[in-house]
C-alpha cells in the first residue's frame, strides 16, 4: 500500500511537471506557429487575404478639407496687412474607393509597385455645408504666374491681362471650383496656348496617383504595405509613438515627427526642400517644405495644419491659426503581428508663397513675403466594426486563446507538481518516524 501511494504521488508530480514544461514550451513555439500562419496571409502576394483587401480597400477612406476663408483681402493688397483667415469645413469626400492598377511585383527587392486611380464623391452628411459654399481665397493663377515669370517686361504684360480680366490677389470661389477646377478669366486672355482651368487638385477625377512602391512584407512582415518610394523619390516617415487599443485590438501608433519638417540645419535629409533662401532665411526656418519641383515650379509649400511645429516666423503674418497636436498631427495605427494599418489620419496643409512684384498692381504694395495657408486636409480611414470583429477572431482571438491554454497548463502543472511532491515528502516523513 505504501509503495502504491508513493508511486501514485510521484506519478502525479511527474505529470504536473510535464504539464508545466509543456505549457512553458507552448508559449514560444505556439506563438511562433500561429504568427507564422497569420503572417503567410498578411504578405502582399496573389492569393493571400491581405492582397485581396489591399488591391481594393474594404474600409471607407475619407478626405476632409478645411479651407481658409480670407477676412481682409483689401487690407492685404493695399496695406500689406497680416492676413486674417477663418477656416471653413470640413467638406468631406469619399476617396480611394477604386482598385489599384498597374500592379507589378519585384521578387528581388520584395516590393510591389502600383498606381491609385483618383476619384472623389462628396459626402453631404459628413460636411458642414455644400460644394456651392462661396469663400474668399487666393487667386491661384495670379500668384503662380507672378512667381513663374519674374522678368519685369513679362510682368508688365501680365499686369495688363490681370487688370483687363478684373482679377486680383484674392477671389471668391465655390468649394467645388476651388478644389476641383474652374475656368480662370486671367488665363483665358493669355496670348499663348495654356490650360485655362485651375484648381488646387485639378485635374483629379479620371487621373491616377503614383507610382507608389511598397514593401510586400515577404522578408519583413513589419514593413508590409509601407511606402518605399513615391514617384521614385523620398517619402515622409513616421516613428513609434505609443501602444494603444483600437476596438479591442492592440496596435502601435506611429506619428509624423517634427524633424520631418525641420530645417536642413536640423535635418540634413531635408536639404532638397530648401530652394528659396529668401523665404526660408538661409534655410533656418522650419515647419514647411518646398515642393515646387513636384508642381511644375509653382510656389507650393506643405506643412502640418495651422503650421504645427513650424518656426514662429512662418506663421507670424497670418492671423486666425491655432495649432494643436490632437487635431493636426499625422499618425498610423499598425497591428504589430500582421503589420496591417488599421487606422490612419494623414493631415497636411497646402500653402502658397506670395511675394511682392513691382510691375503687378495687386502685388506691388506688399512689403514682405507670405506663406499663405489655403487649405488643410485630413485623409483618414479606420477598420470597420465587422472587419474588426473578424480580425479579433482570426488574429488576436487565436493568440489570446493560446495564451489562456498556456497559462492553464503551466498553472495546473506547477500546482500538481508542488502538491504531489509535498504529499510525497509528508508520507516519507511519517514512514521514517
Amino acid at each position: 500500500m505504501g509503495c502504491d501511494r508513493n508511486c501514485g504521488l510521484i506519478a502525479g508530480a511527474v505529470i504536473g511537471a510535464v504539464l508545466a514544461v509543456f505549457g512553458g514550451i507552448l508559449m514560444p513555439v505556439g506563438d511562433m506557429l500561429i504568427e507564422n500562419t497569420i503572417k503567410k496571409q498578411a504578405v502582399l502576394e496573389e492569393g493571400t487575404v491581405a492582397y485581396q483587401n489591399w488591391v481594393k480597400t474594404g474600409s471607407e477612406v475619407y478626405r476632409q478639407f478645411w479651407i481658409f476663408d480670407v477676412q481682409n483681402p483689401e487690407e492685404v493688397v493695399v496695406n500689406s496687412s497680416a492676413i486674417k483667415v477663418k477656416q471653413r469645413g470640413p467638406y468631406t469626400y469619399r476617396v480611394r474607393y477604386l482598385a489599384k492598377e498597374n500592379i507589378t511585383h519585384d521578387s528581388e527587392s520584395h516590393t510591389v509597385s502600383f498606381v491609385q486611380p483618383n476619384g472623389a464623391i462628396f459626402e453631404p452628411s459628413l460636411s458642414v455645408g455644400t460644394e456651392n459654399d462661396t469663400l474668399t481665397v487666393l487667386n491661384l493663377a495670379v500668384v503662380a504666374a507672378a512667381h513663374l515669370y519674374p522678368s519685369a517686361f513679362v510682368q508688365v504684360v501680365l499686369n495688363s491681362l490681370i487688370k483687363k480680366s478684373k482679377s486680383s490677389l484674392f477671389q471668391k470661389r465655390t468649394v467645388k471650383e476651388f478644389l476641383w477646377g474652374y475656368k480662370d478669366p486671367f488665363l483665358s486672355l493669355a496670348p499663348y496656348p495654356v490650360s485655362t482651368t485651375v484648381g488646387v487638385f485639378y485635374p483629379y477625377n479620371n487621373t491616377a496617383d503614383g507610382v507608389y512602391t511598397v514593401f510586400s512584407g515577404k522578408d519583413n512582415i513589419n514593413q508590409v504595405a509601407v511606402i518605399d518610394t513615391y514617384k521614385g523619390k523620398r517619402s515622409i516617415y513616421a516613428v513609434f509613438g505609443a501602444e494603444i487599443n483600437l476596438k479591442g485590438i492592440p496596435v502601435y501608433r506611429f506619428v509624423l515627427p517634427p524633424v520631418a519638417f525641420a530645417s536642413p540645419l536640423q535635418n540634413p535629409d531635408n536639404h532638397c526642400f530648401c530652394t528659396e533662401k529668401v523665404i526660408s532665411k538661409n534655410c533656418t526656418s522650419y515647419g514647411v517644405l518646398d515642393i515646387g519641383k513636384c508642381k511644375d515650379g509653382k510656389p507650393v509649400y506643405i506643412s502640418l495644419p495651422h503650421f504645427l511645429h513650424a518656426s514662429p516666423d512662418v506663421g507670424e503674418p497670418i492671423e486666425g491659426l491655432s495649432p494643436n497636436e490632437e487635431e493636426h498631427s499625422t499618425y498610423l495605427d499598425v497591428e504589430p503581428i500582421t503589420g496591417f494599418t488599421l487606422r490612419f489620419a494623414k493631415r497636411l496643409q497646402i500653402n502658397l508663397l506670395v511675394k511682392p512684384a513691382k510691375k503687378i498692381d495687386v502685388l506691388k504694395n506688399l512689403k514682405r513675403n507670405y506663406i499663405v495657408p489655403i487649405l488643410w486636409l485630413n485623409e483618414s480611414g479606420t477598420i470597420g466594426d465587422e472587419n474588426a470583429e473578424k480580425f479579433r477572431k482570426q488574429v488576436t482571438g487565436k493568440i489570446n486563446l493560446l495564451g489562456l491554454v498556456e497559462m492553464i497548463l503551466l498553472s495546473v502543472g506547477v500546482v500538481m507538481f508542488v502538491a504531489f511532491m509535498i504529499s510525497y515528502c509528508a508520507c516519507r516523513s511519517k514512514k521514517v518516524k
